[in-house]
């Protein structure tokens, strides 16, 4: 992470992802946008984020049988191994609030948002870290 350079990444994966990019402006933050978790990977090996904002899905099909618990398994494994002093916000729909907790039991989470999130409760959390 450059010294006095804050960068947050959004992974957008859906339509339900709210755009806080005035937001992350006017706290100083430069804002990377990615729209899939593959391309967050690469972008960790030469650009780790402090902040990383994504969307939880839960599983429930076998592609994440046994071992992986939702779509952010892989790249928090990668986030651990490239930033592992990044603060990882997880923005979930009220019905899948339940499985969290299980991403939660594997890594550090810093904060868990329902979504619909509003820009408050968003400023909060990257506030409170300031």
């Amino acid at each position: 992470m450059a010294a006095g350079r804050k960068i947050l990444y959004s992974i957008i994966e859906s339509p339900a992802h709210p755009d806080f990019s005035a937001l992350y402006r006017r706290l100083g933050f430069e804002q990377i946008r990615l729209n899939s978790q593959r391309k967050a990977i690469n972008e960790l090996k030469g650009n780790p984020p402090d902040y990383v904002v994504a969307e939880f899905f839960y599983g429930y099909g076998n592609n994440y049988a046994g071992v992986n618990v939702c779509n952010l398994d892989v790249f928090l494994y990668s986030l651990q191994k490239y930033a592992p002093e990044a603060k990882m916000i997880v923005l979930v729909e009220k019905p899948e609030e339940q499985y969290v907790p299980r991403l939660a039991e594997l890594f550090r989470l810093h904060a868990v948002l329902t979504l619909p999130v509003s820009e408050t409760d968003m400023k909060d959390v990257l506030d409170n870290d300031a």
